[in-house]
């Protein structure tokens, strides 16, 4: 908690108000603008509709036929009637017609079809773990981008004092030198320091620019004011074994791999289905007119019931099944990199975590050191046992241990949201976004038995 209260208060002076941006709320438009996690929610809807494409092998397909033309026939025959060839010519145009319409009913085909639906399933799992992986990825780097701008703004803030502080001190020294107090060494000592410290506040700028552009891409709006932000340890297991077990349990990556297992393995099922017999039922109907001269209609229907036994198809049946099981394979291999993956991100991220604790003592005492100091050392140059250099070193340390300190809190923030991402709890509804959240599910059922339509749900 003093560790929260720290970061809360030495941010701060980076500019805050009622009306500053918080965390939270940049959270909340990068949940909602950022293209890249929207680009992976179009892409779990395409993968949805996988499940009704697998679905389709369960109903029959009907198609419909019709033919109208003119066609011109000019046939001669010949004939024998008691012992008298007779030769007869049939010259005429008539205009054939003829409509119909077939209907097929797949009743077994080695049980693919019910194989491949529940790939598709697990496909569209897939694809959901892979989108929370995204808005985790999305929420960490909008976290990121947010410490940082808060970051470089207050060191921006502090280098701008700097030269405030040394412009005065040059001013002072010029006093003394044209009293004879200091020489001209201090004076350039003094101007030397200033022109250092006028780079810095260059350098501040670009950096507060650079990470400016970064918020814009990442959060999809203008960044203004920022609040100081509160880390996010109060989410997080309280124990590295009790993070790593919660990983190894939940995140994204680990439950995506085992996901693409399970469509794996259904793979190697729906190939093997290749080498059972196929049988399906066809129904047809037909009617015709003026096929042949003389003839004005006819009608006729049929049922029929095919099976077909596969015996030998060149072979490529049962490569296909020894390269699905490689697949399978590999796939297992994954899940076991994405454990270990998942396991050396949650110690590294802890490790990080608690070192940005430590730091952020060290150099709060390396502060108020800095400040002592530096008051000692101006006294002391009043009554000449200091020099000028020893006062412009010691206001150095102190701006570089209080940049140190800005670093240090925005590393503790960041690191409590890594190590919140690397357990796969870094969500909209962990962390009380006040956000309507993007359910997966919802476009999922309103596909999944769709028979017609080509408009999508949300009407394009």
């Amino acid at each position: 908690m003093l560790h929260a209260l720290a970061v809360a208060n030495v941010l701060a002076f980076a500019g805050t108000s009622a009306r500053a941006q918080t965390l939270d709320q940049a959270l909340v438009e990068a949940y909602k603008n950022n293209p890249t996690l929207n680009a992976q929610r179009a892409a779990v809807r395409a993968t949805d509709e996988g499940v009704p494409q697998a679905l389709a092998g369960y109903r029959p397909k009907i198609s419909a036929t019709g033919t109208l033309g003119e066609q011109y026939s000019d046939t001669r025959s010949k004939t024998r009637t008691g012992g008298t060839t007779v030769y007869s010519t049939l010259t005429g145009t008539y205009a054939p017609a003829s409509v119909g319409v077939t209907a097929t009913q797949t009743l077994f085909n080695g049980f693919q079809t019910a194989n491949r639906t529940r790939q598709a399933e697990s496909l569209v799992l897939v694809a959901r773990e892979t989108l929370r992986n995204t808005e985790q990825a999305t929420l960490l780097n909008a976290a990121t981008a947010y410490m940082n701008l808060l970051r470089d703004t207050a060191i921006l803030n502090l280098n701008k004092r700097n030269v405030q502080v040394l412009e005065e001190g040059l001013r002072t020294t010029n006093d003394r030198f044209n009293v004879g107090e200091v020489t001209r060494t201090d004076v350039a000592q003094s101007e030397s320091r200033l022109a250092q410290g006028r780079s810095q506040v260059l350098t501040s700028e670009a950096n507060v620019k650079t990470s400016a552009a970064t918020y814009r891409q990442v959060i999809g709006s203008e960044p203004g004011k920022l609040a100081a932000a509160m880390p996010v340890d109060r989410f997080s297991p309280t124990n590295l074994p009790g993070a790593i077990g919660a990983s190894l349990a939940q995140h994204p990556a680990v439950t995506s791999a085992q996901h693409n297992v399970d469509a794996a393995l259904l793979a190697v099922k729906i190939a093997e289905g290749a080498l059972y017999p196929n049988l399906s039922v066809t129904a047809s109907a037909q009617k015709n007119w003026m096929t042949s001269p003389g003839t004005l209609e006819n009608f006729s229907g049929s049922v029929t019931g095919t099976m077909s036994v596969p015996l030998y198809q060149g072979g490529s049946e049962y490569s296909l099944i020894r390269q699905y099981k490689e697949t399978l394979g590999q796939r297992r291999i994954d899940l076991d990199t994405a454990r270990d993956q998942t396991r050396q991100t949650v110690v590294q991220s802890w490790g990080q975590l608690e070192a940005a604790k430590g730091n952020i003592e060290a150099t709060q005492s390396q502060v108020t050191a800095s400040e002592i100091a530096l008051n000692g050392v101006r006294e002391e140059a009043r009554v000449g046992q200091r020099t000028t250099l020893d006062v412009l070193n010691a206001q150095q340390e102190l701006l570089n241990a209080r940049v140190s300190l800005v670093t240090a809190q925005r590393d503790r923030v960041v690191a409590s949201y890594t190590l919140l991402s690397a357990v796969g709890r870094l969500s909209p509804q962990v962390l009380g976004l006040r956000v309507p959240t993007y359910d997966a599910r919802v476009h999922y059922h309103q596909v999944r038995d769709s028979w017609f339509g080509v408009r999508t749900p949300d009407g394009r």
